[in-house]
């Protein structure tokens, strides 16, 4: 099972790692990133294998939440499920 976390917002120091630090703690493996700076806004897609997580998926929509309110990001996590049915015609 994967999932995919979008990141939108002012670019700063460390967005990256603050990221995936969430899914480190929480047993989602990353699986490919792509980041872009486009002047001063920060845009990044992030897969991550869900497989092994140590709670419940809602625990790591939680945290990504957080961090987003917190750093004044839009941070965004769909299940891999949700994504392809919302893309799939």
């Amino acid at each position: 099972m994967r999932a995919v976390v979008t990141v939108i917002g002012k670019d700063n120091v460390g967005i990256l790692h603050k990221v995936s630090g969430i899914c480190a703690e929480t047993g989602a493996n990353v699986i490919e990133v792509t980041q872009s700076v486009l002047q001063d806004m920060f845009a990044m897609i992030m897969l991550v294998d869900i497989s092994g997580l140590n709670s419940d998926f809602a625990v790591l929509v939680d945290k990504m939440n957080s961090l987003g309110n917190q750093l004044g990001l839009s941070i965004h996590t769909m299940h891999e499920d949700i994504f392809n049915s919302m893309h799939n015609i």
